[in-house]
């Protein structure tokens, strides 16, 4: 409505059975060792139950490993995600926008390979080895998912707030659970609901994107009004902005964010957008704009909710936000937060829809 696993430069499609992820400033297959940065599993990353937590990261591993057949690469130290070349030559200073990304209003975007297979997960986590910071940097790894308009969910009818679609527990598999039985005010039912943040030949076509988050006075901000990050691809461009003249784009997408971060006390997250967007804290939601609407806006206040969220500082919890652009002429995604995220997203491992 009006409203971040880095494949390599030149990996073409990411089979997710093996998948590579360059998530620092040059990435390269040849980095040093001593500043390998994991690539996880995610059956062993966030999976906590509510009022739990995962440790803190801490330095990463020395040595390149493998897990659940998810392949760790060696990443060198510092900086955010490079759009490919070896050693950093062509990466950006920290603070700025990373080459190849698409400038936003704040921070950017780049769209990266399409997903296949489906199969293991896994997460760029940001503790990196020698004692270096444990900070990712500021790209956020997420998977993207583009729709056709149908006439019923995407493009439909009906626009308005359509609040209480999900239940207030995220779901064993880390993704949002549909809260009602049949059809809500805007989503046609269950089965269109659980394709959202599910791979469904034939129905959606999943993509990695990476988010950069602009660093300024210790807040980072990804703000887009013009946010179409599939533009020529997937599906292809399928409806007009409110632009005069009008511009065609690619709406109709879906977008899934799962990350970590340490509470040190007194933190905020903000978001301002559309259409629906549901974020989780320790598995628990936090903000609920569902609805096909133009750009509204929610906050949460991590040290009002601590005793609810279960949340206890020094401790590290697991991030979990889901947005979706369902009907045109606009798409607006605005995050501002002081977080400090502690890995660089995570691909889940993706099932049937349910």
């Amino acid at each position: 409505m009006s409203s971040q696993f880095r494949a390599g430069a030149h990996c073409g499609r990411v089979s997710l059975s093996v998948w590579v992820v360059c998530l620092a400033l040059g990435c390269s297959t040849h980095a040093d060792p001593s500043a390998a940065s994991r690539v996880r599993d995610s059956s062993q990353n966030g999976g906590t139950d509510a009022g739990g937590s995962s440790s803190d990261p801490g330095s990463g591993g020395s040595d390149a490993t493998a897990n659940g057949g998810s392949l760790i690469l060696n990443v060198p130290d510092g900086g955010d995600v490079a759009s490919g070349g070896s050693g950093g030559s062509n990466a950006a200073p920290p603070g700025t926008l990373p080459p190849g990304f698409t400038k936003a209003d704040m921070g950017g975007f780049e769209l990266g390979a399409p997903i296949s297979d489906g199969g293991s997960g896994g997460a760029a986590q940001g503790g990196q080895g020698g004692g270096s910071s444990s900070s990712c940097g500021t790209t956020i790894l997420a998977v993207i998912r583009d729709f056709k308009a149908d006439g019923s969910t995407f493009e439909g009818p009906t626009i308005g707030d359509d609040r209480g679609v999900v239940q207030p527990m995220l779901g064993a598999d880390r993704k949002p659970v549909y809260a009602k039985t049949g059809a809500s005010n805007t989503i046609a039912g269950p089965d269109v609901f659980n394709t959202f943040f599910h791979d469904t030949p034939g129905t959606n076509l999943p993509f990695v994107l990476y988010m950069w988050f602009e660093p300024s006075s210790g807040v980072t901000s990804f703000q887009s009004s013009a946010f179409f990050p599939l533009d020529g691809a997937g599906f292809g461009n399928d409806g007009n902005d409110d632009q005069t003249p009008p511009v065609m784009h690619n709406f109709h997408f879906t977008t899934e964010i799962h990350t970590e971060f340490k509470y040190n006390g007194g933190e905020t997250f903000n978001f301002t957008g559309d259409d629906d967007v549901w974020a989780f804290i320790n598995n628990q939601l936090v903000i609920d704009l569902g609805g096909v609407h133009s750009a509204e806006q929610a906050s949460v206040s991590l040290d009002a909710q601590a005793t609810t969220l279960g949340l206890t500082v020094g401790n590290v919890y697991p991030f979990d936000m889901f947005q979706t652009e369902r009907h045109t002429t606009g798409s607006n995604f605005r995050a501002d937060t002081d977080l400090a995220f502690v890995d660089c997203g995570t691909i889940v491992p993706d099932s049937p829809p349910k």
